[in-house]
């Protein structure tokens, strides 16, 4: 089994600012959370049924009970989060979606590889209020198990919509959750939200929030719940399938006197168990972890330690100091009676290194003045303007390497659409752990290559930051995948 210590944990996942705004933030700084705790829950599940996953999925405010506070939110279903979706591999997918909120919206299917046209994972669909679609789409019968997600991709209101609540768990079941010790572990699913809302418990307006470092909210929740309660077996094993959903805010999560034994990362699975003490969570991104109930009694606290994601001018200082805060609990972890010990698995996968690139390509990463529009987030010094473009054009059955490149002053989680990849190196060094990911952090300053292959689906999709604020102002590419014959 791999260990990584405390400093080498693993990353799972991964200027303009008037006074005003600045005295806003000043006023909520604060990481204090109602003190509330209920035994966690699970969203609604919907499962396919005979080789179908078929569901009728609605889009539209509603009035939730957010801890001990009644808030209007963007909700799938009238729900915090959307009810979690779990189909096999070769199923199909038949979603009834109708759009009641006041926007136009679409739904992209996070981490899923599936077609990136039609009526799929197509984030250029644009669905007016009051219209309906249905998604239809087959899963692959190659397509790994793992935690994959789904939320509104329509470009400018993403970062807007998702902090409204619009989240969800899409689960594939398959050969990892076949595995004898798996199978006898406890499974508990945590969607990560944060939320900023007024006195009168609605969403606060977006004019209020610090749009430039990516918008982050007062109030944490687990489920829709601060603080909730999780169980955990003396000697048993707890499976935690973790996701966060928040459109810019880091996780770093530590819990007291365990260790997490990670196993999957961005839903694709592991060689192996990989032991860490801390787990790093960008936004967009999953971990499946197992904890062993190695204590007596007590109760721990999974905590979200401070994290420093960078700075823009007087306001990121600001922000900057909000991160450097003090430690916030997210869960209780509670021990009940004792089981029979369970053993950790041994081995999980056999990922194989990707073949040599046929083609190295350069995406800087930066912010700066774009004309006509101001202050902008960046790619190769260009801001997003149109979905009719091509930024990228890639061939179909080919494996290429991409060098991102982070000369700007704060991180970016960097996110592909439709084909997972492996990170090769960072500033040149090798990357330790061979995994599959869709979305890797670049800190500032930093230099990651990416080797992706593109297998099984044409069209055109996107590439871009996942502190969603960021991809909203301008950083984000279309990719045009051609078939060989085109």
């Amino acid at each position: 089994m791999v260990k990584f210590n405390r400093r080498q944990f693993i990353i799972l996942g991964a200027a303009g600012i008037g006074a005003s705004l600045i005295s806003h933030w000043l006023r909520r700084e604060t990481f204090s959370q109602p003190v509330t705790s209920t035994s966690v829950s699970s969203a609604p599940l919907h499962q396919s049924q005979n080789g179908l996953l078929e569901l009728n999925l609605e889009a539209r405010e509603s009035l939730v009970s957010l801890g001990n506070r009644k808030a209007s939110l963007l909700t799938y279903n009238g729900q915090i989060p959307a009810p979690r979706l779990e189909a096999k591999p070769g199923d199909k997918v038949r979603i009834h979606f109708t759009n009641n909120l006041e926007q136009p919206t679409n739904i992209h299917y996070h981490g899923l590889h599936i077609p990136i046209t039609g009526n799929a994972d197509n984030v250029f669909l644009h669905i007016k209020p009051r219209e309906k679609l249905t998604y239809e789409f087959q899963i692959p019968k190659n397509h790994p198990s793992g935690t994959f997600w789904y939320h509104p991709h329509l470009h400018g209101l993403v970062a807007e919509q998702l902090f409204g609540g619009l989240a969800g768990l899409f689960i594939v079941r398959g050969e990892l959750d076949e595995m004898p010790e798996l199978k006898a572990a406890q499974e508990e699913f945590l969607v990560l939200q944060d939320f900023s809302i007024d006195d009168h418990g609605n969403l606060s307006s977006s004019a209020h929030m610090s749009l430039m470092m990516g918008r982050e909210g007062e109030i944490i929740a687990v489920n829709g719940q601060l603080n909730p309660s999780i169980n955990l077996f003396q000697g048993g094993l707890l499976r935690l399938r973790i996701l966060n959903a928040s459109p810019s805010r880091f996780y770093r999560l530590d819990l007291k006197d365990h260790s997490f034994y990670s196993i999957a990362t961005d839903g694709n699975s592991l060689n192996e168990p990989v032991e860490v003490n801390e787990l790093l969570l960008t936004p967009g991104q999953r971990a499946d972890v197992l904890i062993r109930g190695n204590q007596k009694s007590g109760q721990y606290h999974l905590l979200n330690l401070p994290y420093d994601r960078g700075s823009m001018g007087m306001m990121g200082g600001m922000m900057g100091r909000r991160n450097r805060d003090q430690p916030i609990t997210l869960a209780t972890i509670n021990y009940t009676s004792t089981v029979n010990s369970l053993a950790l698995p041994t081995k999980l996968n056999s990922i194989s290194t990707l073949p040599e690139p046929q083609t190295v390509r350069r995406f800087e990463l930066n912010h700066g003045m774009s004309p006509g529009v101001g202050m902008a987030f960046l790619i190769n010094g260009k801001y997003y303007s149109s979905e009719n473009l091509i930024d990228t054009e890639v061939q179909l059955n080919t494996v290429e390497d991409w060098d991102l490149i982070n000369t700007g002053v704060m991180d970016h989680p960097f996110h592909v659409h439709g084909n997972a990849f492996q990170v090769v190196s960072r500033n040149g060094q090798p990357e330790p752990l061979l995994a599959w990911r869709d979305t890797v952090l670049v800190k500032k300053g930093e230099t990651v290559r990416i080797r992706i292959p593109f297998e099984d689906f044409v069209g055109k999709t996107v590439y871009h930051c996942h502190i969603l604020d960021h991809e909203d102002l301008g950083m984000m590419g279309n990719l045009m995948i051609q078939s060989n014959s085109a």
